[in-house]
């Protein structure tokens, strides 16, 4: 990652809050986690725990990915949810602006994915050694040349919708890694993870985030 990262200068948005998660809505432009060096120090995880420093870690968006995260308030609910990310019981619905017109009305996307080395953090789809990668998809309406869409992840590969959708030959708006051409003139990438379904740590009652589309 370059040196020129310039992260929002936005405040911490809450969405929930009690004494084992918390969720907060990611903006665009903003690491998860600190990268190498101190021009990366920035990201959310450091400034959840400037306000709650008892917060852990547990999973990730990709820096130009926008919304809900959940961190755990105690060591007893990192345990719990990150085995419940791991199981794959954590249900994610990511809202997508994709370029051209998606003719179907929903679809499977099912394709193993790998990093490729040489470009990394670029994934590519490798059929011999790559993982299992599946995304469902559906269409919620055109708009002028592009298709808005939702994206349903069911395994949770690094730039997994953001591969799949290239692959379709849809690449995601404002992608800087998978995009070309005008479907890269955009000023954010048109990824945002409106919704996570999980169960609480304490008790195990289902509940559901969201945090609302900004494109």
């Amino acid at each position: 990652m370059s040196a020129d990262y310039t992260p929002p200068d936005t405040p911490l948005e809450i969405l929930h809050q009690d004494h084992e998660i918390l969720l907060v809505n990611k903006p665009a432009g903003l690491l998860s986690v600190p990268g190498k060096g101190d021009h990366l120090a920035d990201c959310l995880l450091a400034r959840v725990q400037a306000a709650f420093p008892e917060a852990l870690l547990v999973h990730r968006l990709d820096r130009d990915t926008s919304g809900v995260m959940v961190f755990a308030m105690t060591p007893h609910a990192q345990r719990a949810l990150g085995l419940q990310f791991e199981k794959r019981q954590v249900k994610k619905t990511y809202v997508a602006r994709v370029w051209g017109h998606v003719a179907e009305k929903i679809g499977r996307i099912d394709l193993p994915l790998i990093v490729d080395w040489p470009n990394r953090p670029l994934q590519h789809v490798d059929f011999e050694r790559g993982k299992p990668a599946v995304t469902d998809w559906r269409v919620q309406r055109h708009e002028d040349g592009t298709t808005r869409v939702r994206l349903y992840p069911q395994t949770g590969r690094s730039h997994q919708l953001r591969v799949h959708m290239k692959e379709i030959g849809h690449p995601i708006l404002g992608d800087p890694f998978y995009a070309d051409g005008p479907a890269r003139d955009f000023p954010r990438l048109m990824l945002h993870a409106e919704n996570l379904r999980l169960r609480h740590p304490d008790g195990g009652k289902g509940m559901s985030f969201s945090a609302k589309c900004p494109f």
